[in-house]
């Protein structure tokens, strides 16, 4: 398939100007920019978007409020897996020299953020870390390793139930419980020194299911300590409560995201700088958000709007990215918004996209057209088009286009730049043509 360029398509566009095909005429006066003259409208969709896949080498997981848990096979992505890794600190050391030990227990409680398949059981276990959760200044990263103690202190097998107000809990081996019991009610453990060598804490993960990957609130879980006081004529139930370590920050925190086995256009980045064009990874881009995919988007030839004859004046410009049609479901869905960043020639962000520095842009999620299999992200991006129109942008910069929680979640997308008019991303500019010679 042939294209025309932007320059030429634009001069076709003029030669077609007494036709009504793409042109709107009038004679408004729009202030002192405008002239007096006729005004032509032109509406093109013809300017070229390349996109790219690139992929950062890692992103920081530890700075969230989400422990993100479970495993799911994508047949682009591969097989997506999160576990996360947690300290624990008691609100008290003390345990009465006659109480007996019950259970120690852990609590999960959901955030509402689920992915895939939650009709699917999961089975998550939860193993004793046996090194120390000590960040590096900038915290933990998704390719982050901490090693455990290779043994299951606690597994559960469940339907999982995001919206449900109640928290899971989770019975963890009386043998942990025990020992820690013992060591607080002997005053062997009595600050968080001595409590960090003896018990480092957590990795919970999922076991080899293809289900779904839960979100669970921070500050919402934990675990709880349960022993009981034989009173002169009752027994009665007590606890110490286990929180995850907030306090310090970096937090001794982090979700471990990665996917295994891509398809052959996900492999191999060899570094974030690295653009991998989509003409060349079958017409079409990728987002991952967790493992650090996400899409760049340039307009190299913007600037030829300029050979349009007469002086012109930016009326609009929105970008409209559609994904690949098939590469959604209701199971691997799509979000409402995805997130607009600037990055420079190494892909480093620079900044959030907004308008006039108030309002940061978003795409917005069109499903008006869906049972025709024609949605799209619509991203207004006006003010970014006329500064790059002005020169005042670097002509290396790009837009960058992740997910809401992009270090806390494995949403993913696939977006094409299409073969045809109709599935291709867009850029539709609206530009007001005046003081052309007669």
């Amino acid at each position: 398939m042939i294209r025309l360029s932007l320059a030429s398509l634009l001069i076709l566009i003029i030669v077609l100007a007494c036709s009504n095909d793409g042109v709107n005429e009038s004679n408004f006066e729009a202030g002192d920019t405008f002239t007096s003259s006729n005004i032509r409208v032109v509406q093109l969709d013809t300017a070229t978007v390349l996109m790219s896949t690139i992929k950062y080498d890692s992103i920081i997981t530890s700075e969230t409020t989400r422990i993100l848990v479970g495993r799911y096979e994508d047949p682009v992505f591969g097989v997506v897996e999160s576990s996360s890794y947690l300290e624990l600190l008691p609100d008290g050391y003390t345990i009465d020299s006659e109480a007996v030990f019950d259970s120690l227990v852990f609590y999960l409680k959901h955030d509402g953020y689920f992915y895939n398949d939650t009709l699917t059981s999961l089975t998550i276990s939860f193993e004793e870390l046996s090194q120390k959760l000590s960040p590096s200044d900038d915290g933990f990263y998704n390719s982050s390793n901490i090693t455990t103690k290779g043994e299951s202190v606690g597994v559960i097998s469940f339907y999982p139930r995001p919206n449900d107000a109640d928290s899971l809990s989770v019975k963890l081996n009386d043998s942990l419980g025990v020992g820690l019991f013992e060591n607080f009610q002997s005053k062997s453990i009595v600050n968080s020194d001595e409590l960090k060598e003896y018990f480092k804490g957590f990795r919970i993960s999922a076991e080899n299911n293809n289900g779904p990957v839960m979100g669970y609130s921070l500050s919402g879980s934990g675990m709880r300590l349960f022993f009981s006081i034989a009173e002169e004529n009752d027994v009665v139930q007590d606890y110490i409560d286990f929180s995850i370590n907030q306090a310090t920050s970096p937090p001794p925190f982090f979700n471990k995201i990665i996917a295994k086995e891509p398809i052959e256009a996900l492999r191999s980045f060899t570094s974030q700088e690295e653009n991998r064009y989509s003409r060349l990874t079958g017409n079409q881009s990728y987002i991952q958000s967790g493992v650090g995919i996400a899409t760049r988007i340039e307009f190299p030839h913007i600037q030829t709007i300029h050979d349009i004859g007469g002086e012109g004046t930016l009326l609009g410009a929105v970008l409209k990215v559609r994904p690949t049609v098939a590469s959604y479901n209701d199971l691997l869905m799509l979000r409402d918004t995805l997130l607009v960043f600037l990055v420079d020639q190494n892909n480093d962000i620079t900044e959030q996209l907004s308008i006039e520095d108030i309002a940061s842009v978003q795409g917005i999620l069109n499903r008006n057209d869906e049972e025709f299999n024609n949605i799209y992200y619509e991203i207004p991006i006006s003010s970014y088009v006329e500064e790059l129109l002005l020169g005042m942008r670097d002509e290396k910069e790009a837009l960058l286009l992740i997910p809401n929680d992009f270090n806390t979640s494995v949403d993913r997308y696939v977006l094409t730049d299409g073969s045809n008019d109709e599935s291709r991303t867009s850029l539709e500019i609206t530009y007001a043509v005046y003081g052309e010679d007669e």
